[in-house]
């Protein structure tokens, strides 16, 4: 059975989806979710993350993370974790940028988040030398200091989302018409969690909201506030959501989310603000991917790279360079909000909130 079918079986015999449990049937369903039967990163999948485009994000954000670990006194032993670790491309980055740090790396036990089986197999070959511990939740991270990074997670976690109608909402929901699948709106009914959202919309703005990240947040700081560390998260998205950001991804270009289930990357902006007011430790401003690497020195990084390279790896290498950092390109849609004790100061390359926002 496709997972179509399985979808439309769902509807006929439940009624009309939420969005979040389409996402959440397309991205992970055991026999044909979109992240649980392949690899969909790289030129031969359907998108390209930062880490992917050049090995610079990954040393940036490696050196940040060790810099918090040694102005907050060098605790060992430590977690280091990714969440929705790719090919673990990044981890790879992290440690062998921060190799020269004394202590850094005998310190470390390497934790990796991974809904994947295709992508463990692949972490498992990229990270032989790290003895990485799987992990299926954010819970079962260990009780000790955590330097942890999320670099587009949360975009991928499944998303509700509604349309204002007068004092009230309408969800967004996932119906069938025959045998295919169209958008429609669930019955006009009042929403406690949105209640604060009738003083900044108007009728028919759409808003989202992600269940599932406040908790992952709170799990995170929780640790953080408790035994140290900092955590780094990098997503597209803004401090408010306000608008229809659900969006699919397929080879590289945007597709229809209804049109081929399983097949495609199904994501929305992050909302950063729920995220930053669940966690008990102290949080950073949120800051623009690309001031962000640039005041970690990523110019100068590219500098020094560029010197042993000429003609297409030159070329390719200053735009990649370009991508990363350039307010045109992932350089202002990407963001960056930090945890970290409320006794320690924001990692390097980011500012203290001081209150929420």
């Amino acid at each position: 059975m496709s997972l179509r079918d399985h979808l439309l079986r769902r509807i006929a015999v439940e009624g009309p989806l939420p969005l979040s449990e389409y996402m959440a049937e397309c991205l992970l369903n055991p026999s044909h979710g979109y992240y649980t039967t392949r690899d969909p990163l790289g030129a031969a999948g359907d998108f390209v993350t930062a880490p992917e485009i050049s090995q610079m994000f990954g040393e940036m954000l490696g050196l940040c993370l060790a810099q918090s670990w040694l102005d907050q006194g060098a605790p060992a032993p430590f977690a280091l974790a990714e969440l929705g670790p790719g090919r673990g491309t990044l981890m790879a980055d992290i440690l062998r940028a921060t190799a020269r740090v004394p202590g850094f790396r005998d310190a470390a036990q390497v934790h990796l988040l991974e809904a994947s089986p295709a992508l463990r197999k692949r972490q498992a070959e990229t990270l032989a030398g790290a003895a990485p511990v799987w992990i299926d939740r954010v819970e079962d991270l260990p009780e000790m200091p955590l330097l942890l990074v999320a670099n587009e997670f949360f975009d991928a976690l499944p998303i509700r989302q509604f349309r204002r109608d007068g004092g009230a909402w309408r969800e967004t929901v996932v119906a069938a018409e025959g045998e295919a699948l169209r958008f429609g709106l669930g019955p006009l009914a009042p929403l406690a969690a949105l209640a604060a959202r009738l003083e900044d919309t108007a009728d028919g703005d759409i808003v989202e909201l992600c269940p599932a990240a406040p908790a992952i947040a709170r799990t995170i700081g929780t640790r953080i506030e408790a035994h140290g560390g900092a955590a780094l998260i990098v997503d597209y998205g803004d401090w408010r959501s306000q608008g229809d950001t659900f969006q699919a991804m397929r080879a590289h270009g945007s597709a229809d989310p209804l049109e081929t289930p399983g097949a495609a990357d199904l994501t929305a902006h992050v909302d950063f603000e729920p995220i930053a007011a669940a966690t008990p430790s102290a949080h950073s401003l949120l800051t623009p991917q690309g001031v962000f690497l640039e005041r970690l020195g990523i110019t100068g990084r590219a500098e020094r790279l560029a010197a042993g390279l000429d003609g297409e790896r030159l070329a390719s290498h200053i735009a990649a360079h370009r991508r990363l950092t350039h307010p045109a390109e992932m350089g202002s849609l990407f963001k960056v909000l930090a945890f970290h004790p409320h006794t320690a100061g924001p990692p390097p390359g980011l500012e203290a909130a001081g209150h929420r926002e």
